[in-house]
């Protein structure tokens, strides 16, 4: 079911009601509903995918509890490995094994033999890289002693399926989001009403903004040969604002949506394109990953405590293996090479966190050196997403090649000033919100009723007049 559909609009109140209403007192009776209206959230798609996720769930469970009572390491290991083991091998089978069958295959022929060894005819369960990687770092923080083994099952089940963020994260924590299960929930006015204006902002993001930048990218990535160089520029450009519309639009609307139920998840995106360097925009680009990244792979192989050169080793491991979550293609491996090598410079001279504070306090405007930092970031990241976009590695060739030797023609006028006007006031606005949590969230700059309600009000007939181009979201296909 996708948060952009009729659908959706039709579900979550009826289950909001359920909810408030008819359970408000039963915990078990909250989470037995929410539990089911998961599954079915997840079902419309494809109800075989619930088996799956059905049985990663109860792998975790009893491998979380049978590594907490074993009391020999070497039996903790093993149950850690069960749960890696199987987690991993259906993410390998499902979203990875035709991708390396055709790259051996390839390989070879290259050699100048042939080899063929059948595919598997398999559908992608939607989401299945976030909810693995969330079971995942449950057992690891099991055998790590950082958390205690869940007990309840329903508590746990509904955890792992929890449907706003089940289908493109963010990719919470057990420590985090698992003990909310068991607390008693009461409704908030207040934080209803953050709810709802979170779910507006992801919808204005990915509805207005992200599905109105999907018809001129497609229309330019199609035939790049065919657009002048500064036309393809636009492309890359309005991609980015693509990608990050619909991304961090899915964000918000699973953070507001688990706020009406009571619950509270982790921040995604932090206004990523304000970033001063490539560093910055890592620490504030999907977040929910970048993090668990760093605290699961990162940090294991050494970190940056063992010297230069594993540093280096690690940070490369690190991009390699996000580009390879991201998806089954040589795009997204070369994607997250190309992330690496803008951001190592700044490890290695030791810069990489020198941009930790709040971008131009107190400023309504950047200081220029800021503002030439901030467009060379932007300029470097759009770069990268032509790899992330293309279809395959040769287009993403051949489009960054005609960039550059088209750029002496003239270019056409593609994009209405409708959707040119809307990014630059959304450029502006999520400038001045840069400190707050969403684009909705005025709670430090406090307007006038007027004022936000005439937002709300905007917001909302720009979203119904932009309906009609709604898009499945992107990362459904990670």
């Amino acid at each position: 079911m996708l948060f952009n559909s009729v659908d959706f609009a039709l579900f979550l109140p009826i289950v909001f009601i359920l909810y408030w209403v008819l359970l408000k007192k039963s915990v078990y009776g909250q989470n037995l509903l929410i539990l089911t209206a998961s599954y079915f959230f997840y079902g419309v798609w494809d109800w075989r995918f619930l088996i799956l996720i059905a049985f990663s769930s109860l792998v975790d469970f009893f491998a979380g509890l049978l590594i907490a009572s074993s009391e020999n390491k070497g039996k903790k290991k093993v149950f850690l490995a069960l749960s890696l083991t199987v987690n991993l091998g259906l993410l390998f089978t499902f979203k990875y094994f035709n991708f390396f069958i055709d790259s051996f295959s390839k390989a070879i022929s290259f050699l100048g033999r042939e080899v063929e060894i059948d595919r598997l005819d398999l559908i992608l369960p939607v989401g299945i890289s976030f909810y693995t990687f969330q079971t995942l770092s449950y057992s690891i923080d099991v055998y790590r002693s950082r958390i205690k083994p869940e007990r309840n099952l329903l508590s746990f089940f509904t955890f792992v399926s929890f449907f706003p963020q089940l289908a493109a994260g963010p990719i919470e924590r057990a420590s985090n989001l698992l003990p909310q299960f068991s607390r008693r929930r009461h409704f908030s006015y207040l934080n209803g009403v953050s709810g709802m204006r979170q779910i507006l902002s992801g919808l204005f993001k990915k509805v207005v903004i992200a599905d109105s930048c999907a018809e001129y990218v497609n229309f330019i990535f199609e035939n790049p040969s065919d657009h002048s160089g500064l036309n393809l520029i636009l492309g890359a450009v309005l991609f980015g604002f693509q990608i990050y519309g619909d991304f961090s639009g899915y964000s918000d609307i699973a953070i507001g949506t688990a706020r009406l139920f009571g619950f509270e998840l982790m921040d995604n995106f932090a206004f990523p394109y304000f970033s001063r360097d490539i560093a910055e925009f890592w620490r504030r680009w999907h977040i929910s990953l970048s993090t668990w990244f760093r605290d699961y792979v990162y940090i294991p192989l050494g970190g940056s405590q063992q010297g230069k050169s594993k540093t280096i080793r690690n940070i490369f491991i690190i991009f390699l293996v996000s580009g390879l979550w991201h998806g089954a293609n040589w795009t997204f491996i070369v994607w997250g090479l190309i992330n690496a090598f803008y951001f190592l410079p700044l490890m290695i001279r030791g810069k990489n966190r020198r941009y930790l504070d709040k971008i131009s306090p107190g400023s309504h405007l950047p200081e220029w050196r800021e503002f030439w930092s901030i467009l060379t970031t932007f300029f470097l990241t759009s770069l990268a997403w032509v790899f992330f976009r293309a279809d395959n590695l040769s287009g993403a060739v051949q489009y960054l090649k005609s960039m550059v030797l088209n750029l002496d023609q003239s270019p056409q006028s593609i994009v209405p000033n409708l959707v040119v006007g809307l990014l630059i006031i959304f450029i502006i606005a999520e400038w001045f919100q840069r400190n707050s949590k969403h684009l909705f969230d005025f709670n430090d700059f406090r307007p006038s009723t007027i004022f936000r309600w005439s937002i709300y009000l905007i917001a909302t007939i720009l979203i119904a007049m932009f309906f009609g181009k709604s898009n499945a979201f992107i990362y459904f296909q990670f």
